[in-house]
């Protein structure tokens, strides 16, 4: 699901959340290094870039230069500010190259729990649950995301793809709409909102 690499439906995500099944027991991996307490996850210039990008980002029409300006901002998401956490990341990415979920999983886990603020973890997490066929898991990974960070639009994406699936259009509308609110010139999502407003309007007729 692409737009899941890269609130206002917390509700149906708390929903969807409460009964999801025990997180699978992952095997022994080797044990990460200490974390440094004194490495913030994000560091305030970072964010602030980060802000900055967002402007342009809802400011600029044109699509190419957009994805341009969304690419930096995935960048800037990317990079902890920790070594231990981007080490853990770099391990979970190649467990998720070589199709070994469960360490993958146990890597991610470790990352939450040393810096539960670094957002990429829950959203690296969501995807990976989606791949599995746990878009419940998934939902509640999303969920931390836009606690943390509303304007994520790669999670929001996510969600509005899942609760297609789940037949849920009127909840995904608002959620490819609130898409949008943040990167108005993603075209794809432009269709979305289109084709999900017109079956919509159909079915009231």
């Amino acid at each position: 699901m692409r737009f899941l690499r890269f609130g206002l439906l917390i509700l149906p995500v708390l929903v969807l959340a409460a009964d999801m099944a025990a997180a699978q027991t992952a095997a022994p991996l080797p044990p990460a290094p200490t974390p440094s307490p004194a490495q913030p996850a994000v560091t305030a210039s970072a964010k602030v870039t980060t802000d900055k990008l967002f402007e342009a980002l809802k400011r600029e029409r044109d699509p190419d230069k957009a994805k341009g300006i969304a690419s930096q901002i995935a960048s800037n998401w990317t990079d902890s500010g920790s070594a231990t956490v981007n080490l853990l990341m770099q391990w979970a990415n190649k467990a998720i190259t070589d199709k070994k979920n469960a360490a993958a999983l146990d890597f991610l886990d470790r990352v939450t729990l040393l810096e539960p603020a670094y957002t990429e973890a829950w959203n690296r997490r969501a995807t990976l649950h989606y791949t599995m066929g746990n878009p419940r898991k998934s939902m509640a990974d999303i969920e931390q995301v836009l606690r943390r960070e509303p304007r994520y639009f790669p999670a929001i994406a996510g969600m509005a793809t899942i609760l297609t699936e789940n037949g849920q259009d009127e909840l995904a509308l608002k959620a490819w709409e609130r898409y949008l609110s943040v990167y108005p010139a993603d075209r794809e999502a432009q269709e979305q909102v289109t084709k999900l407003s017109e079956k919509l309007a159909g079915s009231r007729t």
